[in-house]
């Protein structure tokens, strides 16, 4: 490895935004995979300037290696008006002359496998991009960087505008045939899971550095937050003793009585239960009723396209569906025909009486830009209930980011991501009991992000969700329904797995890409529509013959039952490893132990994996 970038004691300001970084020193190789992960405002756009030297630091210095070619995707970007495809692509019309193409990606049919990959199979090269709306643009200008030899890549937000395929094939692309460094910011945990091998969290005027993506990230973030807060517990209580102590005063001192000082918490003390669909199910039937929605032979049209072609559907309380498709497929049209925005050509909605709908459209209704926030949410409700909780205006808004000194702050001054927060926080605050959401996600950081899906996990109504972002597909829905722009709505018992082998797209894990060699008899064209009824899921067993399917589901709950105990073992070590806090020689053989155990688990977990592939 090769450090080609380093940062030494770097700080940058900016007057109304006050001090983003303070004395960070980093380092950057040849051969590192970076994601950066931070609130928004917290600085991150600012250590991607300061990487590419697009920006000079107040204080410190960021230096190069030598002749070191460093392409960059930044969020706003200018493309001119009378440019071609080409030109931008292949040409000098956006980069310099210094990044030519490299030769395989150089001639026409290179090029359309990168516009293609990155969902725009129906532009020409020829094609001025005067006219392209921006999500277009952005994705010319990550074609061109992806076709270009760099030692560095550094990509703000690439994910954005990118379907669920498109993500996929990205982060193939940027696994499988990218050369050199890269360094990304982006919101999409699915992709900072399977395209990064480190993280930098940037965070209180500095960047910590973590090995692994997200996941990895969240577990050592957890871990520092416990011993922070086992560290302060520790100094109140040794505050309280001395205290204690000075107010006996000299008589007591002869006779100072011992204290015990108790070890850190446990990282976690219990796993969180699953969620319990069946209570959420009850729950959803009593506010909802029986009906939710009905959709009748619907046919529906946007513009001169076909979108919806006699669709029958059914939509009762409790159920939690994702839409995933490509751009243009019709999520935001069925959406809108749900929510009454829009009505078919032909056939017909019905609407439960119970209904009480909330639409987030990707758009966002105006905010009242003259209120506070705080206003802005108890102009909606002073108090919200949500599932079994209620909660204040001021408890609800700070699990959305607004902590005290952001609840008066006035609406107009928000950042657009504050402001798409702020938007959710009132659709909910007006307890709907059936939510239609167009792409939540944008502009969410990570941590409003998992806040938002701990709330939508317990909410018990009917939950519609379109999107892009498989992260949040899999944690709140239970079913996916996939869009192919050929009328049809398809039930697909694969999830999003599912939906990129029959979509033809390129799987990013190794999982998905299982699922697609798995499922290449039912790629390309979409599967069943939806009619009423959900089809039936394929036969158990692959194929197998019945002695061996008995044998394959024994031999899982022999893992299921070693898996359990694993996770025994490590959650007793977690409790050893809280009790001989202060013991660094017990410490170090605690954390061997956890290590081993850690991996015997992940072992079986895959076994268990590969065994479920084949009975299911």
């Amino acid at each position: 490895m090769v450090n080609i970038v380093n940062l030494d004691r770097v700080s940058k300001g900016y007057g109304a935004a006050g001090q983003l970084l303070t004395e960070v020193s980093l380092g950057l190789d040849d051969s590192d995979r970076i994601g950066v992960v931070g609130l928004n405002g917290a600085g991150k756009s600012t250590l991607l300037r300061l990487l590419t030297k697009a920006e000079e630091p107040d204080a410190g210095r960021v230096t190069h290696r030598r002749d070191l070619r460093v392409a960059a995707l930044p969020q706003t970007l200018e493309l001119a008006g009378d440019a071609t495809v080409r030109d931008v692509v292949l040409g000098t019309a956006w980069l310099a002359e210094g990044f030519g193409a490299e030769h395989v990606w150089a001639g026409d049919a290179g090029v359309r496998t990168v516009l293609d990959g990155l969902g725009m199979p129906h532009l020409g090269l020829d094609q001025p991009v005067g006219p392209m709306s921006g999500g277009e643009r952005r994705r010319i200008a990550l074609a061109a960087l992806l076709i270009r030899p760099a030692e560095l890549l550094i990509l703000d937000e690439p994910t954005n505008h990118l379907d669920v395929a498109g993500v996929a094939w990205l982060a193939a692309y940027l696994v499988q045939r990218r050369r050199g460094a890269l360094v990304v910011v982006t919101h999409d945990r699915w992709f900072l899971d399977e395209v990064c091998t480190d993280t930098w969290e940037v965070a209180d005027q500095t960047v910590r550095a973590y090995e692994g993506g997200f996941a990895a990230w969240t577990l050592a973030r957890a871990e520092r937050e416990r011993v922070a807060a086992a560290t302060e517990a520790r100094r109140q209580n040794l505050l309280r003793k001395e205290i204690a102590w000075l107010r006996r005063g000299p008589p007591a001192r002869t006779s100072k009585p011992r204290f015990r000082i108790e070890a850190a918490n446990a990282l976690i003390a219990d796993v969180p239960p699953p969620r319990d669909t069946v209570s959420l199910h009850r729950l959803a039937t009593a506010r909802l009723g029986k009906q939710v929605y009905e959709l009748d032979d619907v046919t529906a049209y946007a513009g001169d396209k076909l979108i919806l072609d006699g669709l029958t559907w059914q939509i009762g309380p409790g159920d939690r569906f994702a839409i995933v498709g490509a751009n243009g497929a019709g999520k935001t049209t069925l959406l809108r025909l749900l929510a009454g925005v829009r009505a078919p050509q032909q056939g017909r909605v019905v609407t439960g009486a119970t209904v009480r709908p909330a639409f987030l459209s990707q758009e966002l209704a105006e905010l009242p830009s003259e209120l506070r926030v705080l206003e802005a949410v108890e102009e909606v409700a002073r108090r919200v209930v949500f599932g079994d909780r209620e909660l204040a205006a001021t408890q609800f808004a700070e699990m959305f980011g607004f902590t005290d000194r952001r609840l008066w702050t006035p609406v107009g001054d928000l950042s657009g991501g504050e402001r798409r927060r702020l938007q959710l926080l009132r659709l909910l605050a007006g307890e709907p009991n059936v939510l239609l959401l167009d792409e939540p996600t944008n502009d969410l950081d990570t941590d409003t992000l998992a806040a938002l899906e701990d709330l939508l996990d317990s909410w018990p109504g009917t939950l519609i969700v379109a999107s892009h972002d498989r992260y949040l597909i899999e944690r709140v829905t239970d079913e996916a329904y996939g869009m192919f722009g050929d009328g049809r709505l398809v039930h697909l018992p694969g999830g999003v797995d599912e939906y990129l082998a029959r979509a033809g797209g390129a799987a990013g894990s190794g999982a998905a890409r299982a699922a697609g060699a798995g499922r290449s008899a039912g790629s390309g064209a979409a599967g069943p529509a939806v009619t009423g009824e959900r089809p039936a899921s394929d036969a158990a067993g692959g194929g197998l013959s019945a002695g061996d399917l008995r044998a394959a589901r024994k031999e899982l709950a022999r893992l299921e039952r070693q898996v359990g105990k694993l996770e025994q073992q490590e959650a007793a070590l977690h409790e050893e490893l809280a009790r001989h806090a202060t013991d660094f020689n017990r410490l170090a053989e605690l954390d061997a132990r956890l290590r081993e155990v850690q991996a015997q688990r992940s072992r079986t977990e895959e076994e268990w994996l590969a065994l479920a592939e084949q009975v299911s």
